[in-house]
């Protein structure tokens, strides 16, 4: 192996860095037009949501000097205190933070506010590569499953305690990475049959849903007794057992969580996201407001400032999570697929780069980036244009808030780093 060199520039990826660019100019760009105002121009003015995330967009220059100052042994060795001082951040919210909005999220500093959830993913993201590229975890093992859950689900449990179970939704997008290196695929079937049993519940109820499901499972159940006579009883019996109960609680518990423990506008989002009722007006009123925008930009838009929902402030928080709303009435179905596409080639190129890591720890974090944006880009599109519930969850590089940004930044440039070095000496 090559020595590393000492020009901090030396062999990054400038595709991604390229790319990274674009997102960023573009969505300033549709922050502009979201929250413009008057015909005064402040640039560099905090009076302003456009003038602040110009200044946050300029600090992320000295924030990317920064990562790339340090070598990538530096982010493997110190993957574990980089983490644990993540949750202390998040720890520290419930006596130090400032409620906005009903969440404990935000850490105030005067001007600025910082929120914590944005950074640790980063971070998480580090541990689970550490976790998983010693070269004695085997994922396969029980015991090293649950390290993993742990790791992954800690910060999580902490952000819903705020609570923010938007931001908590994304620790998912680990079981991708997970999967990838070795997590068997039934987790992930499994998780996407409790969302259908889930969905299935509210839109049939849950006494319909008993009915068919164990009806089913006993169909089943009697085939496979029929195939494999007692030979297959003997051995299975007790997984047959489990699976009943199993889906029995998780019925019952839905039911009773979705009553009891939700509250009534987070019903009515999903039942009006499943059709059961329509409210335009109050709970619905976001989602509607942010399809119409979108629609009424066609194929090619009205153009850049010329959106006349976006200038009068129809959708609420248009600029944050809803700034893709603004690309489709100012850019249209064009502007909605380049973004798309240049998301998609992002994604697409740090997994090119992950497979083609010599060093594994680099490889399963490339995994974790990819990951994360991608539930990111998919959750944020998807609530817009009226596909999911409403969630707190920004678009990458584009909705405004310097947590944000810098997170995403701290996230994609720290892959940056490791992919530079990754035909050096660790």
């Amino acid at each position: 192996m090559r020595q590393e060199r000492n020009n901090i520039f030396a062999d990054i990826d400038w595709i991604l860095v390229i790319l990274f660019a674009i997102l960023i100019g573009f969505g300033w760009m549709n922050i502009y037009a979201a929250s413009k105002t008057s015909e005064d121009f402040e640039l560099l003015s905090f009076s302003t949501k456009y003038g602040k995330q110009f200044i946050f967009i300029c600090l992320t220059i000295p924030l990317i000097v920064f990562i790339l100052f340090f070598n990538s042994k530096f982010y493997e060795q110190f993957a574990s205190i980089f983490y644990i001082i993540s949750l202390i951040s998040l720890i520290g919210l419930f006596v130090f933070g400032k409620e906005i909005n009903g969440a404990k999220s935000w850490y105030n500093f005067g001007v600025l506010g910082l929120q914590p959830s944005e950074f640790v993913k980063a971070f998480t993201a580090l541990a689970v590569a550490k976790l998983l590229s010693d070269r004695q975890y085997n994922l396969k093992l029980i015991k090293n499953q649950i390290k993993a859950f742990i790791i992954i689900f800690l910060p999580a449990v902490l952000i819903t305690l705020q609570p923010d179970a938007g931001s908590a939704l994304i620790y998912l997008a680990f079981f991708f990475v997970l999967n990838r290196e070795g997590l068997t695929l039934n987790y992930i079937i499994f998780g996407s049959l409790l969302i259908l049993i889930f969905i299935l519940t509210i839109l049939f109820g849950v006494k319909s849903i008993s009915i068919v499901l164990f009806t089913l499972l006993t169909f089943a159940t009697a085939y496979f007794i029929y195939k494999g006579g007692k030979r297959f009883l003997r051995f299975n019996f007790l997984k047959i057992i489990v699976i009943y109960i199993v889906t029995g609680l998780f019925l019952f518990s839905t039911y009773y969580a979705y009553n009891n423990v939700f509250k009534q506008h987070h019903r009515d989002r999903f039942e009006i996201l499943l059709g059961i009722k329509k409210d335009n007006k109050n709970i619905g009123y976001n989602s509607y407001q942010s399809e119409l925008t979108i629609s009424s930009g066609g194929w090619t838009g009205k153009g850049f400032l010329k959106g006349d929902i976006t200038k009068g402030n129809f959708v609420p928080e248009q600029h944050t999570d809803y700034i893709f709303s603004t690309v489709g009435e100012e850019w249209g179905f064009l502007g909605c697929s380049i973004v798309i596409i240049l998301f998609t080639l992002m994604l697409f190129r740090i997994i090119y780069l992950a497979d083609t890591h010599t060093n594994k720890f680099g490889r399963i974090y490339g995994y974790g980036v990819a990951s994360i944006l991608f539930f990111h880009i998919i959750v944020n599109i998807g609530m817009v244009i009226g596909l999911l519930p409403t969630v707190g969850i920004p678009l990458p590089f584009f909705s405004y808030g310097g947590s944000s940004l810098w997170g995403f930044t701290i996230l994609l440039f720290i892959f940056i780093r490791l992919d530079a070095h990754k035909n050096y000496d660790w």
